[in-house]
């Protein structure tokens, strides 16, 4: 019996340790479509486009669930055509399902952009987010850094 429990557990990690290499896989080209400028183009493209529409209010409008809708087709169909490109086994679904699992394996950025494609909070703050960068209304915290030195002045300077 304790043969069989080890030969179990040594089948269960080599699976994990496969699906993990493919996630990995998937997830590093992923970064490098987001990264590319083809996608960032897209995806620049559609802010442009709609973010007149959205404002910083509580209240979302109706035409907020048409734009959600493009902007999660269009971006998806690029991701996934560029993947299947690269893995031609590639499946969305399962992918989405293993992310769903491994949320904390992926880079915030990466992961947020995703997740602007299922959440449609994220998905809003990301156009009110370059909305007011477009309008230069988003808050520069740069003003705010102040360096100083740690060594103590000696009235030489």
């Amino acid at each position: 019996m304790a043969a069989s429990k080890a030969k179990d557990e040594v089948i269960a990690s080599g699976r994990s340790s496969k699906s993990d290499a493919k996630f990995d896989q998937v997830v590093g080209h992923i970064e490098d479509i987001v990264m590319g400028d083809v996608f960032d183009q897209i995806n620049t493209d559609f802010l442009e486009r709609h973010c007149h529409h959205f404002d910083d209010e509580e209240e979302n409008k109706l035409i907020y669930t048409e734009i959600f809708k493009e902007y999660t087709e269009t971006l998806e169909k690029c991701l996934e055509d560029e993947l299947v490109r690269r893995m031609p086994d590639f499946k969305m679904s399962e992918f989405l399902k293993a992310l769903e699992a491994r949320k904390d394996k992926v880079d915030g950025e990466i992961f947020d952009m995703l997740l602007s494609l299922t959440d449609f909070l994220a998905f809003k703050q990301v156009f009110l987010d370059f909305k007011k960068a477009k309008e230069g209304t988003s808050v520069d915290l740069g003003d705010l850094l102040v360096t100083s030195s740690l060594q103590p002045r000696t009235g030489k300077d």
